[in-house]
Order: structure tokens, then sequence, then C-alpha cells
């Protein structure tokens, strides 16, 4: 039996409920409503890396492996072809991973005509090294190309002739109708990624291949450079026309790639005849046709050719169409927030160019 409480006690105690409610039980982790999580701080910071480093270690990557192979090596440069497919390869792998446009991944119906191009026109590099040898032999001298040079140092003082070269033939492509018909193929894609950086008339291929290579070879430039050189041209043209969405920082003042060639592309006439290097923007900088925006964030809708917004797309159409007279159609205006080029470039540039365009 209990023991009666003391005398003048007071119990502040309730009593206990004769039922009571438990607590009510969170559910499972699998039947909560699904939470986002923050990447970690690593995977957050790797695409920014990537942006960052892709096109220097694509350009010094692939360029150094050949030029080692060949120039310090001696090995054989029927092995450029193979590398080339390579980096093609990756270059394909980087614009999935990180594209600038996602859109202009898809195969819009072009992707057969640019391998057509490209199969044509480093076919014709390929003869055109081929036949070097033959003219070297020609030349009534020996030239005074500096072969007990490094070879790095002879392919650089290589590439930096070519640019001039190959830059002052696409400014006179861009001024000179005849020429500027030609050039039009390169200027009609609407979506820009790598491999259609190689997508070219044959016939200004050969044009643009001779301003930049003839003065080389009267200097006496050996066939070994030469075929590095034209592993290296091909190689800038996949990051002048690459579709990955690059983070260059100060490398934008010194190379012409992609962020800056876009620009080259756009279709508001004039506004375009910008940027004009293949591999550096020191021609460009020195003449006036130096250009960037950017916060300008291009599209389709800005590439093409204004004057011909049908132009052919199929590869034996644009062979030739150079040949054929259509009428021109009035050039869109330039939108607003796109600075026209016409406010840096000379107006007799400008002029020319726009009467070879129209």
């Amino acid at each position: 039996m209990p023991s009666p409480a003391p005398v003048g006690y007071t119990s502040t105690q309730t009593a206990a409920p004769a039922s009571v409610v438990p607590e009510t039980v969170p559910p499972a982790p699998s039947e909560r409503d699904p939470v986002r999580r923050e990447p970690a701080p690593a995977a957050r910071r790797l695409p920014r890396i990537f942006a960052c480093l892709y096109a220097p270690l694509y350009w010094a990557g692939f360029i150094g492996v050949a030029a080692w192979w060949v120039g310090e090596r001696g090995g054989s440069p029927w092995w450029l072809p193979p590398l080339l497919l390579l980096a093609i390869a990756v270059s394909t792998l980087a614009e999935r991973y990180r594209p600038y446009r996602a859109h202009w991944n898809r195969d819009g119906g072009d992707g057969r005509r640019d391998i057509a191009h490209a199969l044509v026109n480093e076919s014709l590099n390929i003869i055109g090294l081929a036949a070097i040898p033959l003219l070297a032999a020609a030349l009534p001298w020996a030239g005074v190309w500096p072969t007990q040079a490094p070879f790095a140092l002879q392919l650089l003082g290589a590439i930096l002739i070519a640019d001039l070269g190959l830059t002052a033939m696409h400014m006179a492509s861009h001024r000179y109708r005849p020429l500027w018909r030609l050039h039009a193929v390169h200027h009609s894609v609407t979506r820009m990624y790598g491999f259609n950086g190689l997508m070219k008339h044959p016939l200004h291929q050969m044009i643009e291949a001779a301003a930049g290579v003839v003065p080389l070879l009267l200097l006496g430039m050996p066939a070994t450079v030469a075929a590095v050189l034209a592993f290296a041209i091909a190689i800038q043209l996949q990051l002048q026309h690459s579709n990955v969405d690059m983070r260059l920082g100060p490398l934008r003042r010194v190379f012409a790639w992609a962020p800056l060639h876009r620009f080259h592309h756009i279709k508001y006439g004039t506004s375009g005849d910008v940027n004009f290097g293949l591999f550096f923007n020191l021609w460009d900088r020195l003449s006036g046709t130096a250009f960037d925006h950017p916060q300008y964030p291009l599209d389709s809708a800005d590439l093409g050719i204004g004057s011909q917004p049908d132009y052919p797309g199929g590869y034996r159409a644009q062979l030739f169409e150079p040949f054929r007279d259509r009428p021109s159609q009035p050039v869109p205006p330039t939108p607003p927030g796109l600075p026209r080029q016409r406010e840096t470039a000379t107006a007799a540039g400008a002029a020319s160019a726009r009467s070879a365009k129209d």
C-alpha cells in the first residue's frame, strides 16, 4: 500500500493521460520531396577551368606533338593526318561538354557537305606538300631559311609569315568581288563548330594557300616545316570556328580564336569585316579591324550572308555558286547591341567591302 502524502502537501503534477499520442515520425528519405544538392566546389570549378585551359592546351598540345614528332624525332609527316583526325575528335567531344550554343552541335543537314569540303581541301594540302620538293628544286637559289635554328623557332617564324600573307588575302577577299564570290562559300554557314573551319571553296583554298606559303617557299622553307605548318593551320581553324564556350582572359587579345572570330561571320554587311587574322590579332590591330564585344550573345540568326540569305547549302551547288549571277537582297540592319565596324574601319575599306558583298 502506498504511503499517504504528508499533511499540507499539495501535488503539482498532472495526471498522465490514458493514451499518449506518439510524436510524428519524419518520412523516409525516399518519401521526401527531392532536394537539389549543390555540386561540390570542385565540380563547380571544373567547367570554368576547362573553359580557360581548353584552347591553349589544344593549340600547344597538338601542334607541339606534331613539331616534336616531325622536327625533333625525324618522324614521317604521314602521321599528321591521323593526328588531325584525333584533334577533330577531341574538338567534337569538347563542344559536347561545354558548348557555346548547344543547338550548333546538331546536324542541320550540313554535316555531309562539311565532310566533303574538308576531304577535298585537305587532299589539296597533301598534294601541295608533296610538290614542295619539286618547287624547291626548281628555284635558282638555295634560299635564306635558317635551317640550323631549332625546329620550334623555324615553325614559329613560318606561322608568323604565313599569318601575314593569309590575313592580307583574307582582307582582299572581302574587298574585291571575284575573290568574295569564292570566299562567300565559307561565310554561308549559320552555325559554327570546329569542323566547318575547313569548309572553303577549293579555288579559294588554293589562292589563300599560295598567299601564305609561296613567300616561305621563296625563302627556302623545308618540307618538314611546311608539313607541320599545314597541320598547325588546320588546328587553328578548329579553334577559330569552335563551338566551345571559351574563357580566354588576356589571351583574347593575342589569339584569333572562336570568341573573336565569330564576329567575323555576322551577316550585317561591313559590320563583319573584322578579325581577319588566322593565328593572331596583331595584323587586325595594326590595320584597325580588330573588334570584340564579349557581352553580345551571338546566335544563328546573326550568321550567314545578309545579302544572300538563300545561299545554297549543298556541296555541288556551292562549287558552282560563285560563277552564277543572282540578285542581292538588302543587308539586314545591325542590331542595337552590336556596334558597327564602320566606327573602327577606314571609310575606303568599308566602302569597298560593301561593294564586294552587295
